[in-house]
């Protein structure tokens, strides 16, 4: 299927690995022109080398902190300066720190909002007038199964990622007239070195190994197993493209059936 997807320029954040670099790999591949961020100036080339070396495409690497509007704002007017425009945004950052509501402070709440919340309306809030000038935009914003099915220890991810939902969906239904796109994709249980350092941290507190942890949530799963970024990156590249151009306002969770609700 040709997915509409060649010379469209794509911004995808935290994507020096895990999901975010998958979708960067799967959209170059589509033959999208991709610029990818990241804290890590050395990961991020990194990246860049092996989408590069991979597809063929030139890719855009800048160092950014998703939390900073100065680097957001400096991510943009790169990606503008180089590639003329923006057509494509996947909002993405690290998750918050696991944790209860009693052991984390309010400066942990205020962070995590930062990192996720603000972060996803600071990016569209830079992409949407050029997508509306155009009459053609893609918004997709990488959240998690705990924003529609809380997981335990995780209050400030199921707090702020169920309000990245809310805010998307608003989004959606003031941009779908512009011919832009918002949606939500909620990945579950991912093999990528972020669900690794989770589970080393949670081992400890657990006093279990990391592989009796995997297996624990394996077996929750339906699928009994957990994704490959691969999974989820190509869910994102298709609501990106051409043929996704009626879907909007949704939130997709991709968890090999782990959710239990109807919706």
């Amino acid at each position: 299927m040709d997915l509409g997807l060649k010379d469209k320029v794509a911004v995808v954040a935290a994507s020096s690995r895990g999901i975010g670099k998958a979708t960067a790999l799967s959209l170059a591949r589509e033959g999208a022109k991709v610029v990818i961020c990241s804290r890590n100036i050395n990961a991020l080339n990194e990246a860049a080398k092996e989408i590069q070396n991979a597809c063929g495409n030139e890719v855009l690497p800048v160092q950014c902190d998703v939390t900073k509007p100065v680097d957001i704002e400096n991510l943009f007017s790169t990606a503008e300066k180089y590639l003329k425009q923006v057509d494509i945004v996947v909002c993405n950052a690290g998750g918050p720190p696991q944790g209860t509501f009693e052991n984390l402070s309010e400066h942990d709440f205020s962070w995590a909002i930062d990192l996720n919340l603000k972060s996803t309306i600071n990016f569209c809030r830079r992409a949407v007038p050029g997508m509306k000038e155009r009459k053609w935009g893609r918004l997709i914003a990488i959240t998690s199964i705990s924003a529609k099915q809380p997981l335990d220890d995780l209050i400030l991810s199921n707090t702020v990622r169920a309000g990245v939902l809310g805010f998307m969906k608003t989004l959606s239904n003031e941009v779908a007239v512009h011919g832009i796109t918002a949606n939500s994709v909620c990945p579950g249980f991912t093999a990528t070195a972020r669900i690794k350092d989770f589970a080393e941290k949670l081992s400890k507190i657990k006093n279990l190994s990391v592989t009796q942890l995997y297996n624990s949530w394996e077996r929750t799963i339906p699928a009994k197993r957990m994704a490959e970024p691969h999974e989820p990156a190509g869910l994102i590249t298709f609501l990106a493209s051409e043929a996704a151009a009626y879907i909007t306002g949704t939130a997709i969770q991709i968890d090999g059936g782990y959710i239990k609700s109807l919706f």
